[in-house]
């Protein structure tokens, strides 16, 4: 069966099938170009995504790679790097094979189809011409017919009248004949036409239009094939990089078996944790009359305790603010309308986001200053005095961006004080110790602050520092040679291990009964003194404290 015999009279439909099958094969060709898109930034993405999380030390200088842990975190991460080159080369493939080739052979289906369509046209319009002639030819005939028949009949009556005269008579006949001289060519032309039409239909219908059709049925079949092998191509370009990514898969299977899952569950709480210390037992405050306790040089509130009470009473407050009525936020530059965790990361990003700018801008003004030592070297290449204007705009922005470099330190020293100190009510619940304090350890001349000072530290701790003191550090070197107290204000218990590395610091071992010697002023540091000798600062979260 083909479209010539069976089809004939369907030159329509055959149109519309065929554009339909050329716009299905540049259909196929758009969704095979999006599929190497998303093949591209999927690689893409796994390899930036690798590259994010290599250490980057060498494996030499890296403690952690003597864990199990870390090293099947690398093996799995250089097994997605090399999943990531399998993906690069289906797209690859894929972008060859199907895009460029098939797209070439789409272009070249359109010109053969637009070529048989226009060669079906021209058949139809020399077939309608010629049924014009023949329609024109046929009314002519008809017309001429119409008139000799009207002749004929004046010449008749004009003959059968008795007034007629003979002239008149002879010029009715002469008419008549005329007229039946051009009837009888009118008919010899409409069937001249009659004929060369019926040839000419005969010829569209039964050899002209079935080639044509023909052709279109062979175009389309091979369209349609090279169709569906460019289909196959989708799988054969995913199964050669089967092997290798099987091996890949192994090899993610290898490194997870080496891992520990109870590790991982600890690791999976820290990083998913909230980072809100879960409220204690409130404490009965007795307002009715003055703290009797005696303080110490190292003690944090007043002779007469009350500051001290207001401190307590408000930190207790602060813990417990989640739960309390929810006031209208004010939007602050330092992020204090935010709950503690939540700040202090909002002020790392934009540290971070600050430190990017301004090392962009100095590495512009490196460029601009080797920029005009060649000019200066070299004067034809440019006018050294045209970069001055970009150069002190250079250093503008840079002293600016250090301004602000050093408030946001500020603010996240300070935020990061108030989350460990919202960890201290939960350390017995903890399963692992919580960070250390990433401030430095408190001077032991602060020590001797009375709590009328320390009132003021916080209440102007929310504020920016000056510029001029924004290079001083928040806290000076620990003096070892402390002052010694007349005699401990509590005692505490080690939680975790500490290893007091830095200076000003002191060891402890879990378990270990510590002399408290001064408490924490805000900061997450707590001077203890070790039962075999040594004094120093320890992280307030390690420690379960007991006053006396």
């Amino acid at each position: 069966m083909d479209w010539g015999t069976e089809l004939w009279d369907q030159f329509e439909v055959l149109e519309r099938h065929t554009q339909w099958g050329l716009d299905l094969l540049d259909k196929y060709v758009k969704f095979v170009k999006e599929r190497v898109e998303v093949e591209q930034s999927y690689a893409k993405q796994l390899r930036s995504l690798v590259k994010k999380y290599l250490p980057k030390r060498p494996a030499k200088d890296d403690p952690e790679i003597k864990f199990s842990q870390q090293q099947s975190f690398v093996q799995l991460l250089q097994e997605v790097n090399d999943f990531a080159g399998q993906r690069e080369l289906v797209a690859e493939s894929l972008g060859i094979r199907v895009c460029l080739e098939l797209a070439k052979y789409s272009q070249e289906m359109k010109q053969e189809r637009k070529m048989h369509f226009q060669e079906g046209r021209r058949a139809q319009q020399q077939l309608e011409n010629g049924f014009k002639q023949l329609e024109n030819s046929k009314r002519k005939f008809e017309r001429d017919c119409r008139e000799a028949e009207k002749a004929a009949h004046t010449a008749e009556r004009l003959d059968q009248d008795i007034n007629a005269t003979k002239a008149d008579v002879e010029k009715a006949k002469q008419q008549a004949h005329l007229r039946n001289h051009m009837a009888e060519e009118s008919k010899n032309e409409y069937a001249a036409q009659l004929q060369r039409f019926n040839r000419d239909q005969a010829h569209f219908y039964f050899s002209q239009m079935p080639q044509i059709f023909d052709k279109l049925q062979d175009m389309d079949e091979r369209r349609a094939t090279r169709l569906g092998a460019g289909y196959g191509l989708l799988s054969e370009a995913e199964l050669q990089v089967v092997p290798i990514i099987g091996k890949c898969l192994e090899g993610m299977k290898v490194a997870a078996e080496s891992v520990d899952a109870k590790n991982d569950s600890k690791v999976l709480i820290e990083l998913h944790k909230s980072g809100f210390a879960r409220p204690g037992d409130l404490e009965f405050e007795d307002f009715s009359q003055v703290m009797n306790r005696v303080p110490s040089d190292s003690s944090l509130g007043t002779p007469d305790g009350r500051p001290e009470l207001r401190a307590a009473s408000s930190r207790s407050r602060a813990k417990r603010w989640p739960f309390g009525k929810k006031n209208k936020t004010v939007v602050t530059e330092d992020f204090s309308h935010l709950p503690p965790e939540q700040q202090r990361k909002r002020l790392q990003q934009q540290l971070e986001e600050r430190n990017r700018e301004l090392q962009k801008e100095e590495d512009q003004r490196e460029a601009l200053k080797k920029m005009k030592d060649v000019y200066e070297k070299t004067p034809q290449m440019g006018d050294p005095a045209s970069l001055e204007p970009r150069i002190a705009e250079t250093l503008g922005n840079i002293e600016r961006l250090k301004l602000e470099v050093q408030k946001y330190e500020a603010w996240l020293a300070e935020a990061e004080s108030r989350v460990l100190s919202n960890r201290g009510d939960s350390l017995s619940r903890h399963t692992r110790p919580p960070d250390p304090p990433t401030t430095a350890p408190p001077d032991s001349s602060s020590s001797s602050n009375n709590s009328g000072s320390q009132d003021n530290k916080e209440s102007s701790s929310e504020e920016p520092p000056s510029e001029e003191g924004q290079d001083t550090p928040i806290y000076t070197e620990f003096d070892e040679d402390f002052e010694e107290p007349a005699s401990p204000i509590g005692q505490c218990v080690a939680i975790y291990h500490f290893e007091g590395s830095s200076e000003g610091t002191v060891s402890m071992s879990e378990g270990e009964d510590l002399s408290l010697m001064e408490e924490d002023k805000g900061d997450g540091w707590t001077r203890v003194r070790r039962k075999q000798g040594g004094e120093g600062y320890v992280p307030t979260s390690y420690l379960r404290v007991t006053l006396n």
